[in-house]
């Protein structure tokens, strides 16, 4: 008796952790499920092995709905960290499947479980990784595991493939403008208004960075809420899902969705899109209405005409007196001037202004009579966006801004003065503040 004793004193306790897994979320819900099945199994397995020292961890380490081609799993980070601890002696699974299907990932798992004398059991496949032949078993049975693995990916691959040849949708996250139902795309009447909005208002602009802005004046965000930028924007007018399409690997068919942009529109907006962003911005303004016109007047209080020549291939602009026009050069001190040389002036100062703290008080206190909640801070950095914007927009869009600002400009000898607009600066501030488009609905 006392021998016996000795014996069992002298048997070293294995720690065992039971380590299951299962691919789909398919039956997790029953009472009893593949994963208490595996447990059942590998816990029969260690009460066989007491005599050896075996005793269970009470921890459970289960992956449901998980695939096994990635570490990244909660329970076997779970695992991992124990072990690296030394809190397990041994790990015990079903199947080596269980434990991974990558051979790279497992021979990770085998690194760290040597560095941590730690032991891997396979119930069903009866070897351990303490001997020469166990490691070339599991490499074996590995590699016929990847290829498992890699044969039904591949099977998956075309079926998805077959699928989107035929237009049905395979899932994933809708595009802006649909709704899923019944595994089909069905169009989202409200989003897909925003969609068409979108396509027709880049056709008028044809520029991504004011787009953005002018979405989220209008408070258009993405289904998750959040603020849909420039890069968003252009991947919306590429999908090609709008035009009724499917898409697989480049190539198009024709999808079971109805679109919600017609050809037309598509190839106006892709008519834009071929021209780089750069070409885009600085397009003639010969195409577009000058960007003093109506706003410039000479020391005789006659007002100024866009005009333009061309010499060797290059154009000239210019803004000549109505007085010079009408009696000839000489007639006004200051006959013509060159566009774009007062036109940088003009903008000069304006970005100026824009940084003036009274003019941003006095903006402020004049968008404020329209809206009590905006702030003095909201104005200037509002303000503040003239700058890295004006670039980007079109001729004709700053035009049109440099017409709401601006009364009248003279022009003298040695002088520019500018007149504002009473509320010119304000209603830019309007524009500019998020949302405000909303508020002015």
């Amino acid at each position: 008796m006392t021998r016996s004793l000795e014996k069992m004193a002298a048997v070293r306790k294995l720690r065992c952790a039971v380590y299951t897994r299962k691919s789909s979320e398919d039956g997790l819900e029953q009472e009893f499920n593949s994963l208490h099945a595996q447990r059942e199994a590998c816990e029969s397995y260690v009460a066989s092995q007491r005599s050896e020292g075996w005793v269970l961890v009470r921890d459970h380490y289960d992956d449901g709905g998980v695939s096994g081609g990635t570490l990244d799993r909660p329970g076997l980070q779970r695992l991992m960290a124990d072990i690296e601890d030394g809190l397990v002696d041994v790990v015990v699974v079903y199947k080596i499947d269980r434990l991974s299907r990558s051979l790279a990932d497992f021979a990770k798992l085998v690194e760290m479980f040597d560095r941590n004398g730690v032991t891997f059991v396979s119930v069903t496949q009866s070897f351990n990784t303490t001997t020469s032949m166990g490691r070339l078993t599991l490499n074996i049975l590995l590699s016929f595991a990847q290829f498992e693995r890699e044969v039904t990916a591949e099977r998956i691959r075309d079926k998805v493939a077959a699928s989107r040849k035929k237009g049905m949708w395979m899932g994933g996250v809708p595009p802006y403008g649909y709704r899923v139902e019944n595994r089909k795309l069905v169009i989202d009447d409200e989003r897909a208004e925003h969609v068409r909005w979108i396509f027709a208002r880049f056709i008028e602009i044809g520029s991504g960075t004011v787009l953005a802005r002018e979405v989220g004046q209008r408070g258009i965000r993405t289904p998750r809420g959040n603020r849909i930028d420039k890069k968003y924007l252009y991947r919306l007018l590429n999908n090609r899902a709008y035009i009724g399409e499917a898409v697989h690997r480049g190539d198009s068919y024709p999808g079971e969705h109805k679109a919600i942009v017609d050809g037309e529109t598509w190839n106006k907006v892709h008519a834009i899109l071929q021209v780089s962003p750069r070409k885009r911005a600085a397009r003639t303004r010969t195409d577009t209405p000058a960007l003093l016109k109506g706003l410039l007047f000479g020391p005789d209080g006659a007002a100024f005409s866009p005009t333009h020549t061309r010499k060797g291939g290059k154009l000239y602009r210019y803004y000549v007196s109505q007085t010079v026009l009408k009696h000839g050069a000489g007639s006004c001190p200051v006959g013509r001037v060159p566009a774009g040389e007062v036109e940088m002036a003009v903008i000069g100062q304006l970005r100026a202004v824009f940084r003036q703290p009274e003019i941003i008080a006095g903006t402020w206190k004049a968008t404020r009579n329209l809206n009590e909640d905006i702030t003095e801070a909201d104005v200037r950095a509002a303000l503040q966006q003239f700058d890295p914007l004006w670039e980007e927009l079109f001729p004709a869009e700053q035009a049109r801004i440099v017409a709401l600002l601006v009364e009248r400009i003279d022009i003298g000898v040695d002088s520019l003065n500018i007149r504002l607009r009473v509320d010119g600066l304000s209603g830019l501030a309007r524009e500019m503040l998020p949302g405000s488009m909303k508020q002015a609905a």
